[in-house]
């Protein structure tokens, strides 16, 4: 009797254990991060107003998570924007600026740990895939695969780069149809449309990839992981798919906003990098026609982008891993399309520092809202912290946006951003710019007129005191540096 009494014991308690601990091991699992980055991608979606743009993955995206609609990034350029992002501070102007941390690392300096480094520690598989430091691969070199140089020392257990027939990560970054690579710029077409597959660009590879290393973590891998991919459209030069670009035969764009050159001083960019490809002669700030051909370009690229973004997207959900993985889509900088006489980036005009943020994590209970609180890039690196669960580091210099998650009407805060001859501050309704020479422009977004007008001599007072307030912020980046 005593026996089958011990016997119904056990039988009761092994289940409750068993339930227990099944819980226990739930509760803990941590949530995974898919971080997807666009290069050169401005809001041009529908998510973000762009209603004559075909991006229905990044949308549906948006519909379920929370778009950051005045999303700004701390540098108008691939490397320094990257770089505040995966080290949750403020950092050098150029594109350098992840390599001068390598090199201080290898120098044997305190460094602090970057973001993808700190998740590993705290037990999670990093993985980088594509274009998410500066360097597609996250090597340098001559063709920026030399394994003895690294942009982010210890950060990734893996990062990937396949070069598919464009032979090594150099020439992908500017890689056109069928493999051809960038050797004279001059010779290359700043646009290209070509019949075929996604796989005949470069982003193609990069998804492929993506693919598989998403299947690998899901399937055998039973830590958590850091998932980052990086597309490179729509950077230059503007090439996707012709089935692409013929989405947009009929499409009706709308006027460029303020198209002139801004007269006086400003931080107006020449757009060098789009000239130094082949425009067969034309220039679009002067021939409507061939601006109308760029931004055709432009928008297939996005299409184009958008479509791989939603592959990854897809396989996500087919493992199963979507119910419990933060997904975040980012675009390093903003892009001009004409906008005051600029074709690029580079400025510190709105154009160039505005990008799409949009972060999706399938745990909050309030989804697919649009916020207008004002964010920076800086700010990623202790959201993903407090929404894992893992400590925020005190050296990271943004602040986390779980607050703006979950509540619709959050303010934000203000925005900083740089070059190497400028600085500016984006609040609510201005943006303020100080030069290193001490010139000051100051732009009231609440007009017509937003950055065609500068307004710094009549509101000293405002000036001085967003000055203090940009100062702040500046001696936080000199500390860094």
């Amino acid at each position: 009797m005593k026996r089958s009494k011990s016997l119904l014991i056990i039988c009761l308690v092994i289940p409750i254990l068993l339930i227990s601990s099944c819980k226990k091991a739930l509760v803990e699992k941590k949530p995974n991060i898919l971080l997807i980055c666009v290069d050169d991608l401005r809001p041009e979606l529908k998510s973000f107003g762009a209603e004559y743009i075909i991006s229905p993955n990044i949308d549906k995206l948006a519909d379920k998570g929370v778009s950051f609609q005045r999303h700004y990034v701390n540098s108008p350029s691939c490397g320094p924007s990257r770089y505040t992002l995966l080290t949750g501070k403020y950092g050098a102007s150029g594109n350098n600026a992840l390599f001068l941390r390598s090199r201080k690392i290898l120098k044997g300096e305190q460094v602090d740990p970057s973001m993808p480094e700190w998740f590993k520690n705290q037990g999670y598989t990093t993985i980088s895939v594509g274009k998410v430091s500066h360097h597609p691969g996250g090597r340098g070199g001559v063709n920026w695969n030399d394994s003895t140089i690294i942009e982010i020392p210890n950060g990734w257990d893996k990062h990937i780069m396949p070069v598919a027939e464009w032979e090594h990560p150099r020439g992908m970054m500017h890689g056109l149809a069928h493999g051809e690579i960038r050797v004279k710029s001059s010779e290359m077409d700043v646009f290209q449309s070509v019949d075929g597959d996604d796989n005949i660009y470069p982003d193609g590879a990069i998804t492929e990839e993506a693919l598989k290393q998403l299947k690998r973590l899901t399937t055998y891998d039973e830590k958590p992981f850091f998932l980052a991919v990086g597309f490179i459209k729509p950077h230059l030069p503007f090439g996707a798919p012709k089935a692409y670009l013929d989405k947009y035969e009929d499409a009706e764009f709308p006027d460029i906003k303020h198209s002139n050159k801004p007269i006086g001083k400003t931080t107006w960019h020449n757009s060098g990098e789009f000239k130094q490809y082949n425009r067969w002669g034309k220039d679009p700030n002067n021939d409507g026609l061939f601006a109308d051909e760029v931004r055709r370009h432009y928008a297939a690229c996005v299409s184009y982008a958008d479509a791989q973004v939603g592959k990854v997207l897809e396989e996500l959900k087919r493992t199963g891993a979507d119910k419990n993985t933060i997904v975040i889509l980012w675009g390093d900088h903003g892009w001009h399309l004409g906008e005051h006489a600029i074709w690029g980036k580079h400025s510190l005009f709105e154009e160039s520092l505005h990008a799409p943020l949009i972060i999706h994590d399938p745990r909050i209970k309030k989804k697919g809202f649009k916020t207008n609180a004002i964010v920076e890039t800086l700010d990623v690196f202790p959201t993903l912290c407090e929404l894992t669960g893992l400590d925020i580091p005190n050296f990271t210099q943004g602040v986390s946006l779980k607050k703006v998650l979950e509540e619709k009407d959050s303010v934000g805060h203000i925005a900083l951003a740089y070059n190497n001859y400028a600085a500016t501050l984006r609040t609510s309704t201005h943006r303020l710019v100080l030069h290193k020479d001490g010139f000051v422009e100051l732009y009231d977004h609440s007009t017509n007129e937003k950055e065609t007008n500068n307004i710094a001599y009549d509101y000293p007072e405002l000036v001085e005191k967003l000055k203090q307030e940009l100062q702040i912020k500046l001696d936080k980046k000199t500390k860094e540096i």
